[in-house]
């Protein structure tokens, strides 16, 4: 049952490249269901999956953001004045969620899918003056946004792709670039998060095999197959049209805000 879990991490990847979500959004609705049946209680499930979702991406995010940065598609100093705001947000969020009751979370995770998914179908682009892109979006309002995107996607298990893509996308960033960037603000997201979930758990949260709610087998697992596969979605981004990225990035959260509350 073991091999589940690099399976998962095969979707994961790919959809970190593909998408620059570092799969955190499939993971966390496969893992509230799978968890139970590897011994972690019903309702500690949702802290478990969310946390060891978070901890995968640390590692998917990273390998999907190498292989946007060989392409060009990682805009740095954008990375560099959002990632203070990220890791605060990171941790502080962790520790919002623990606090939280299992079905509270199921049912955040599943309205914030929702409301991602109208703004990525529906929400409009900012128009560059003189038309291509706009420069790299710096300055301390992109460090304050990097605090909210890191302290909800703390709560919700992602990477924070379904807030940093469209965030770039509205300042002007192709969509493809935009990807790539989210795929490096992830990794911060993913330490501060997961270190959180780990660190503000009560003792003895999950039976075994757990640091805090961290359940390592599912994150080890998940983690070393997801960096062989984000090259994959990676170049698959790259091909894609910017509105066919966004188009499949709506029906992607329909898709796991229908699952998430009927897992519990």
């Amino acid at each position: 049952m073991y091999l589940l879990f690099p399976l998962l991490g095969i979707a994961a990847g790919v959809l970190a490249g593909l998408l620059g979500v570092g799969g955190g959004l499939v993971l966390v609705a496969a893992l509230a269901w799978l968890l139970p049946l590897f011994g972690v209680p019903q309702e500690a499930a949702m802290h478990a999956a969310l946390a060891s979702s978070l901890a995968s991406i640390v590692l998917t995010a990273a390998s999907s953001a190498r292989s946007h940065a060989r392409r060009g598609g990682v805009l740095w100093p954008t990375v560099a004045w959002m990632v203070p705001g990220l890791l605060l947000g990171g941790w502080l969020g962790s520790g919002l969620a623990v606090a939280l009751d299992d079905a509270v979370l199921r049912w955040v995770v599943c309205g914030y899918c929702l409301l991602a998914a109208w703004q990525i179908g529906f929400g409009g682009t900012r128009p560059v003056a003189g038309g291509g892109e706009a420069p790299a979006p710096r300055g301390w309002p992109m460090s304050l946004a990097g605090g909210g995107i890191g302290a909800l996607s703390a709560v919700v298990g992602i990477g924070g792709g379904s807030m940093t893509v469209p965030l770039l996308v509205w300042r002007g960033v192709r969509p493809v670039r935009a990807v790539g960037t989210s795929s490096a603000c992830g990794v911060a997201i993913g330490l501060a998060s997961a270190l959180g979930y780990a660190l503000h758990a009560p003792p003895g949260a999950l039976p075994q095999h757990a640091v805090g709610y961290v359940y390592l087998p599912a994150a080890i697992g998940v983690a070393a197959a997801s960096v062989l596969a984000a090259p994959w979605g990676t170049r698959l981004a790259h091909r894609l049209s910017g509105q066919a990225l966004r188009s499949v990035f709506a029906l992607f959260l329909l898709a796991v805000a229908v699952s998430v509350p009927v897992s519990g």
